[in-house]
């Protein structure tokens, strides 16, 4: 039960409710007390102004010639004020008049002016005023009765108490249903999760509201849900192409060996065409396997980068002079027109194989007897190294062109693979250069694609 988010919410509520509760009754509490006590203490001291006026204008018009003693005690006697009995006491401590309700009480030794005393069974607020008469000296002692103010105490704590208790009960009811409903969304999503199986990921969490914290929780469980998606269709269709492209190689070796272990008497020469197929066959599948461990441990992150600083141009010439063999057998002309470029910082292997796998894909799709031009050159600004490869294909055609980068695509599928390739031949070897470029912080672009040739251009950040 407390492990429920309701429960502990409600819980959390009612704590921080009951403490706000408490520390509002005891604020209000001590307040009203307060204020009793000043109301009680200004009547006291009004009461006692009152008595000694009323004293000074009798003797100023006395006419019986009474002692200031008799004066006092007849005072006492005629000044009657409503719960505020007095007494009247000289500067030695012996009282010279009291009301009823004042007999026998004790005086305060301390000397304050305002102190409690009880008498009998009741217990009182008192006033103490000094005022002379005369020659003589005395305190005037006012009383008033607790008994109403602390019967008032008691009603407020009761009061408080009672109220208090029922505000928390309705509070805890109208907050749980208020908890309730407000993760219900959450719950509902949580159900619509548990039925989300990776065979049907195209399932998305309802969205009551995108703009508060559960919508936007449920906009991105539904964004990781698309990348799910995405990323196990990828990798079917991944798994899907690669079983494919193995499946032709391994099924013309098993043909070439079914037929060269179907005679014993075939020539040596016919022997030596199978071998010559199988080992073609063996080198393509090679560079497929090679290539899919590639994109497998780059998807993994576990290709380690080594950065140091080199020069691209160097890098361009060293792939372009590694391509001519293959281009020697289609005679294609290779023309290489690079500018200096400043130093740059990058991992010598993989910006090789980026440009390989460019050149590669260059001489692959150009026509015989055509030519491939390979250009660098460093912009106005001195921030970007630009290296342009055109070949003399057949261009790309325009439906074509934002999927060529897409691991397995190819435009033509139809096309026979080329012997001595750099790369496999399966479509990944522009999806491997775009890779490599990412990591480098560059970018690979189809900037043209006609009849006449595609070019592909590959600018670099220079870091100054």
């Amino acid at each position: 039960m407390f492990s429920s988010i309701r429960t502990k919410l409600t819980l959390w509520y009612l704590s921080l409710l009951t403490l706000v509760i408490a520390g509002f009754g005891v604020v209000a509490y001590e307040l009203t007390i307060r204020t009793l006590d000043r109301d009680l203490h200004s009547r006291l001291e009004a009461t006692a102004r009152l008595f000694i006026s009323d004293l000074v204008a009798d003797r100023d018009e006395d006419d019986e010639n009474l002692s200031h003693d008799e004066m006092v005690a007849r005072n006492v006697d005629e000044l009657q004020v409503h719960d505020f009995p007095f007494a009247v006491v000289s500067k030695t401590g012996n009282f010279k008049a009291a009301s009823n309700d004042l007999q026998g009480m004790e005086l305060n030794p301390a000397g304050v002016p305002l102190w409690d005393v009880s008498v009998g069974n009741d217990r009182y607020r008192v006033f103490e005023s000094e005022f002379t008469l005369g020659n003589d000296k005395y305190v005037l002692v006012v009383a008033h009765s607790l008994a109403e103010q602390t019967g008032l105490e008691n009603g407020l704590i009761v009061v408080f108490l009672i109220s208090g208790a029922a505000v928390l009960i309705i509070s805890a009811i109208g907050g749980y249903f208020l908890v309730r409903r407000s993760i219900e969304p959450i719950v509902a999503m949580s159900r619509e999760a548990s039925g989300i199986s990776p065979d049907e990921l195209r399932t998305r969490l309802t969205v009551r509201n995108d703009r508060d914290e559960v919508g936007r929780l449920g906009m991105i469980i539904n964004s990781l849900l698309d990348r799910l998606s995405s990323s196990l269709e990828q990798q079917r269709r991944f798994v899907a192409d690669a079983s494919h492209e193995l499946r032709t190689p391994l099924a013309i070796l098993r043909g070439e060996a079914e037929v060269a272990l179907a005679h014993n008497d075939r020539p040596a020469e016919d022997y030596r065409t199978s071998l010559g197929i199988l080992h073609d066959e063996s080198i393509h599948m090679a560079k497929i396997v090679d290539d899919l461990f590639t994109l497998a441990r780059a998807d993994a992150g576990q290709i380690q980068f080594h950065a140091k600083s080199l020069y691209l141009e160097e890098i361009v010439e060293e792939a372009v002079r590694s391509i001519r063999v293959l281009a020697a057998k289609k005679d294609i002309t290779i023309e290489c027109a690079l500018e200096h470029c400043v130093p740059y910082e990058g991992d010598e292997s993989l910006l090789r194989r980026l440009f390989l796998n460019l050149l590669d894909n260059a001489v692959k799709y150009s026509r015989p007897h055509s030519t491939v031009i390979v250009s660098g050159k460093l912009s106005v600004d001195k921030r970007v190294y630009l290296v342009n490869i055109a070949d003399s294909g057949l261009g790309i055609p325009e439906s074509d062109r934002d999927k060529i980068f897409e691991r397995f695509y190819r435009v033509d599928k139809a096309r026979t693979r080329e012997d001595g390739a750099f790369t496999s031949g399966a479509g990944l070897g522009l999806s491997i250069a775009n890779w490599i470029a990412d990591v480098h912080s560059a970018e690979i672009r189809l900037t043209s694609s006609s009849e006449s040739g595609s070019i592909f251009a590959v600018s670099f950040p220079i870091l100054s």
